[in-house]
């Protein structure tokens, strides 16, 4: 028996099942946020365009979960799709419980929106699945943006899935931002789930939108490295240069000499970790402790042209 997939992709999908590809969850919620935001007026646009009637649309909620929490809440009647793109089969799932469809059935034929809708408890028709597929198009085409910051969703989404179908629809784990947004008429509201796996959202929206909006770093460094690794120890080391001496002075040395130190050299002290060099440090002291004050940062291309010097 031969195994699906080759060693490495074996253990990186272990891994994403068990921890999940996830960021700071406060850079995940804030970057799904600022995508839902500016979806949301888009989204309104398109649907009246198509509709021809009124339907209310607004942002309910961004927060992170799990890609297979898409369906928990939509009930047993629901519409269900998954769009790929060229790096992920599903880089967006798209869930539409019953009250939307609905909602958006009888905007669409012409219901009377201040009376209240007739609730669906059935599998949908095959009509109210292309209603539904045509609303999820809308929906993927405002969230996909353009650009660096493009999800590059392969459009358009495929055909919703309904009953059955839907509820056996296997949706691969793996850490996501959940985006909801209501659907509404003054009498009636339905939900659209929106799950995007969080390593679709930092690959194009985490970094490029930071060095766009000029915010800060700090969910740069955090996606970077765990907090363990923050919280490692290292061992910092701090060097003073001594006089360069030829192979025939160091042979000549005896118990007991004193080194002389060239006249900059405590201007001079190296603050390393792990023989990588930090900083150049001034060394001094301070009451009965010797300290070591941070210069600047070091300068490779000096220390290879000081290092051509002859001794």
């Amino acid at each position: 028996m031969t195994s699906p997939a080759s060693p490495s992709e074996t253990r990186a999908l272990i891994i994403e099942r068990l921890v999940g590809d996830s960021g700071e969850a406060a850079q995940v919620i804030g970057v799904g946020r600022g995508m839902a935001e500016r979806a949301v007026p888009v989204l309104q646009k398109a649907l009246a365009s198509e509709l021809g009637a009124p339907v209310t649309v607004d942002l309910q909620a961004v927060e992170v979960g799990r890609v297979p929490e898409a369906r928990s809440r939509a009930g047993d009647a629901f519409a269900l799709t998954i769009v790929s793109s060229p790096t992920s089969a599903d880089a967006m799932t798209l869930v539409m419980d019953a009250h939307a469809v609905a909602v958006i059935v009888s905007a669409l034929f012409g219901g009377d929106p201040d009376q209240p809708v007739a609730p669906i408890e059935r599998d949908l028709s095959q009509i109210e699945a292309d209603v539904a597929t045509t609303v999820f198009q809308e929906v993927a085409t405002a969230l996909n943006g353009s650009g660096r910051r493009s999800l590059d969703l392969r459009l358009p989404v495929p055909r919703a899935t309904s009953g059955g179908e839907a509820r056996r629809r296997i949706l691969r784990d793996g850490a996501a931002v959940r985006i909801v947004f209501g659907v509404s008429t003054p009498t009636d509201t339905g939900m659209i789930t929106v799950m995007i796996p969080q390593r679709i959202l930092l690959s194009t929206r985490g970094a490029n939108a930071k060095v766009e909006e000029g915010e800060s770093s700090e969910f740069d460094w955090r996606a970077r490295f765990s907090e363990e690794v923050m919280r490692s120890t290292v061992r910092l080391e701090a060097t003073m240069p001594l006089a360069r001496l030829t192979l025939g002075h160091l042979a000549a040395f005896e118990p007991g000499q004193v080194i002389e130190f060239e006249e900059n050299a405590q201007l001079n002290a190296k603050l390393s970790a792990r023989d990588k060099t930090l900083f150049v440090c001034e060394f001094g002291k301070l009451g009965q402790n010797y300290t070591v004050r941070i210069s600047h940062p070091p300068d490779a291309g000096q220390d290879f042209i000081d290092g051509l010097m002859p001794g």
